[in-house]
């Protein structure tokens, strides 16, 4: 049984540094509007995600959900 620990726990810390890779990468919305002073910081809100935003987008929902997940598990064994 510690193997399956061992390899569960190895798992978490994998998906966990690709989770704040992931997050690093990602672009901040209200970054933006910060460029235009005086701007309305709304400009930006209905602004939709496309092409590597949008896969950098559904990625870190993916190993965020696989990193609650996995916590979850190793926490019953």
């Amino acid at each position: 049984m510690k193997t399956k620990g061992g390899t569960m726990e190895t798992i978490v810390v994998i998906v966990s540094i690709l989770l704040i890779a992931i997050v690093l990468l990602q672009s901040g919305k209200a970054e933006s509007a910060n460029i235009i002073q005086g701007g309305s910081s709304e400009l930006f809100q209905n602004r939709k995600e496309r092409g590597a935003e949008l896969f950098i987008s559904r990625l870190t929902f993916i190993l965020g959900f696989t990193f609650f997940v996995l916590c979850i598990f190793i926490s019953f064994m």
